[in-house]
This record gives structure tokens, C-alpha cells and sequence, in this order.
């Protein structure tokens, strides 16, 4: 699916429960906060080398999985709530940070 039609695709879920009140700005971003800090809840006390075979167990795995859906879904929909094209977003970024930190020769 690409960038639009998941944002369309959770516009029209909010649209069907009547959310589009609270779904400024404002509390989209603190909703993306808190389901970053859940991400990093998953992460909490593992160490280095657990948190990178986190996703071999599968229940933490489904868990780090639905954290991870959560912080793309609200960031998605604060996005197009504020008119944010993300792809030019990342393109415009990636490019700001290939001037600011070269690749080594």
C-alpha cells in the first residue's frame, strides 16, 4: 500500500467513529508520544544484544509489532490531518542530511 491510501484508509476509520473532533493536531502528536514511549517500553531493560534478537520471540515480537503499527498509524494521520506529503518529507530530509553528514570515501 503506499503512503496515500494508508492515510486515506485510517482517515476513513476515524471518519466512521466520529473521531475527527479529537484528532487535532495537538492530540495526535501527544498520541504518537505515548505509543513511542509503549515502543520503548518493549525495549526497556534488555540488553544491546537482546534487543536485537527481540524479534525471535514471538510474543514480544507481536508485541514490538503492534507498538511499532501504532506509532506509524497515529504519525500517518497527524500527517494528513496537517497536509504533510511524508514521501516528500523523507526525500527533502534525506537530502538535507546527505549535505550535513557526508558518506565516508
Amino acid at each position: 500500500m503506499s503512503i496515500a491510501s494508508l492515510q486515506k484508509l485510517l482517515e476513513d476509520f476515524a471518519e466512521a467513529r466520529d473521531w475527527g473532533p479529537a484528532h487535532t493536531p495537538k492530540n495526535l502528536a501527544m498520541a504518537l508520544a505515548g505509543e513511542a514511549g509503549e515502543l520503548v517500553a518493549e525495549f526497556q531493560w534488555l540488553t544491546e544484544e537482546e534487543s536485537g534478537r527481540v524479534m525471535d520471540d514471538p510474543e514480544r515480537a507481536e508485541a514490538v509489532r503492534l507498538e511499532m503499527a501504532d506509532v506509524f498509524c497515529y504519525l500517518l494521520r497527524l500527517a494528513g490531518v496537517l497536509g504533510v506529503d511524508l514521501d516528500a518529507a523523507v526525500r527533502e530530509k534525506t537530502a538535507i542530511n546527505e549535505h550535513r553528514f557526508p558518506a565516508p570515501r
